[in-house]
């Protein structure tokens, strides 16, 4: 079995997806009875967690930070003697953390994904010990292409990556709903003031990557003098959105270097 899933949550889930679209060569498990319903999903298979690591050639550990330790406990000299990549995707938790915990030096890739890869538009920023061959890594990133944006990140920049593309999904949601909410409070129908939010959302975004205009001057092309939009931008300075949104990701950084202590 080439992929093995330990932890089938919305994360753990999302990547499963979205890797099964390249292979079928996976196996879930987890406590719950989320993997058994995901295996059945995806057309794959569902195992336990001590055949996954007798089995799977690349194990992602799709646990909680404060359950890591306790999970690779008993599979501990199963992985020493196979020797799988393994594939971390916990917050705050280091490369060398993992190893601790498996007690022995292993291939391991760290990952910070976010829930848009389930849909292919993730962004997982990636990096490696010193035993992930670059055969190896090239193959692995070409079964994660369905994934979306996979991009190499020193290991010291991981936990700022966390708290940016992979909370930041939860972020622009709750200012998708406010969006909505102030349409639905000038009239619009609920169902089309999400609608209306969410593509404006999206073409906003798809905008800046295709042009990689700086964010101001794409602001300021929407701002007529004396208009409506510059009057609202007025309202989100006074209100200090801008703060707010650099507070917020600076609140999840500082949360995941408590996650690795």
């Amino acid at each position: 079995m080439k992929y093995g899933f330990i932890g089938c949550g919305n994360m753990g889930g999302a990547i499963a997806r979205a890797l099964s679209r390249k292979t079928k060569d996976i196996a879930v498990s987890d406590r719950s009875s989320k993997a058994k319903a995901l295996a059945e999903e995806l057309g794959v298979q569902y195992l336990d967690n001590a055949s996954i690591a007798a089995e799977c050639g690349r194990i992602f550990l799709a646990v909680k930070p404060h359950m890591m330790r306790d999970m690779l406990l008993p599979l501990k000299d199963m992985l020493a003697r196979r020797k799988p990549l393994l594939i971390t995707m916990a917050a705050g938790l280091e490369i060398r953390q993992i190893e601790d915990f498996v007690g022995t030096h292993l291939p391991v890739i760290r990952i910070m994904p976010n829930t848009p890869t389930s849909v292919g538009k993730g962004v997982i920023p990636y990096c490696a010990n010193d035993l992930v061959t670059e055969e190896m890594k090239a193959d692995w990133l070409a079964d994660m292409e369905m994934c979306g944006l996979l991009d190499p990140l020193e290991e010291r920049l991981m936990d700022a990556a966390s708290a940016l593309s992979g909370s930041g999904p939860a972020y622009l949601y709750l200012m998708l709903e406010a969006m909505a909410d102030g349409g639905v409070a000038c009239g619009l129908p609920r169902a089309k003031a999400m609608d209306y939010a969410a593509m404006t959302m999206a073409g906003a975004a798809e905008i800046y990557l295709r042009t990689r205009t700086h964010p101001g001057a794409l602001k300021d092309a929407v701002c007529s003098p004396g208009g409506s939009t510059i009057a609202g931008v007025r309202v989100l300075e006074q209100r200090g959105f801008r703060g707010a949104a650099m507070d917020c990701v600076c609140a999840a950084y500082a949360k995941n270097k408590e996650l690795g202590k």
